[in-house]
């Protein structure tokens, strides 16, 4: 059996980010606290709108932090699981009817085709890599 696994780069895992975000969040609701008593009321409105700005931000980061798409074959069965944003999509394919359709000059992402079913990968293999990584999976196809 081979497993490739690819992930999405991501420099906080969701957990960090929670700790970042109370910790932003307590610091900018503090000092606009503290204009408010101080009888300067204009700050805690510019808080909300940086608080509301930074947690939208926070949430579209976190729901893909953990993307990932993984290929794995087993003899002559192929199995590619993606995980996108919450959502998982598993296609399983037959090693032996299963066509690698490259990517476009430039392009980011190939294609595994098989009779009616296509799917999209590589969208977190860095481009330099790209080459050697449809190369590999493309031996196991033969």
């Amino acid at each position: 059996m081979k497993i490739w696994r690819t992930k999405r780069n991501c420099s906080l895992t969701p957990k960090q980010l929670s700790v970042f975000y109370a910790l932003l969040v307590g610091v900018s609701l503090s000092v606009g606290i503290g204009f408010f008593i101080a009888g300067i009321w204009v700050v805690p409105i510019f808080t909300t709108i940086e608080v509301t700005a930074v947690t939208i931000g926070f949430l579209v980061y976190s729901r893909h932090a953990l993307d990932f798409e993984e290929i794995r074959i087993n003899d002559t069965k192929l199995t590619v699981t993606k995980f996108i944003g919450y959502k998982t999509h598993v296609y399983e394919f037959n090693t032996l009817w299963t066509e690698l359709i490259l990517p476009p000059r430039n392009g980011k992402v190939f294609r595994l085709s098989e009779s009616s079913q296509t799917v999209e990968l590589g969208q977190f293999v860095p481009r330099e890599q790209l080459r050697f990584f449809i190369a590999e999976i493309q031996r196991y196809l033969q």
